[in-house]
């Protein structure tokens, strides 16, 4: 069973929270990605993750690309990925939260995994796989919450020990 270690993408592009947009866009024009990982603050500090889709939403918004700032549109805490997290928990986890797009984390950055990697790394697109990975075949995974302005963080440690949510 390949787990996200095997299929992830060790090159990751990042960037700094204060970086307007348009040089989000043309950085990873440059670097030929469509996510970009934004750099933590400090060591204590989430990671955050911002994407073509995020960029393209604020330009719809009538956001200037050159005046609205990474931070202004960028997810974060986002969501992120175990090194050892089974690709069929991956798929889940981007099936239930929307997303296409994680960064691997274990004390450290250490890549992205994407449905890409998934489509072009694994058999999972074969019909008796997808069969296979049916959501109610695995148990649900916790999710953090917000609440009264503060993030509530799900106790997911002892039952699930192969992903996390940063």
């Amino acid at each position: 069973m390949k787990v996200a270690a095997d299929i992830m993408t060790s090159k990751v592009v990042m960037i700094d929270s204060l970086a307007n947009i348009l040089q989000a866009a043309k950085m990873m024009n440059r670097h030929g990605v469509k996510t970009l990982i934004v750099e933590r603050a400090s060591a204590n500090d989430a990671y955050g993750i911002i994407t073509q889709t995020d960029i393209s939403q604020a330009i719809a918004n009538a956001k200037d690309p050159a005046l609205t700032y990474v931070c202004e549109v960028m997810t974060k805490p986002c969501i992120v990925v175990n090194p050892n997290l089974s690709v069929e928990y991956i798929i889940k986890l981007f099936a239930n939260n929307k997303i296409r797009t994680a960064p691997v984390i274990k004390d450290r950055l250490l890549g992205i995994v994407s449905f890409s990697d998934i489509v072009s790394k694994t058999d999972y697109l074969a019909l008796d796989k997808i069969k296979h990975i049916s959501t109610t075949a695995l148990p649900e995974l916790p999710s953090d919450v917000w609440e009264k302005g503060e993030w509530e963080v799900a106790d997911w440690e002892g039952e699930l020990e192969n992903w996390c949510s940063g």
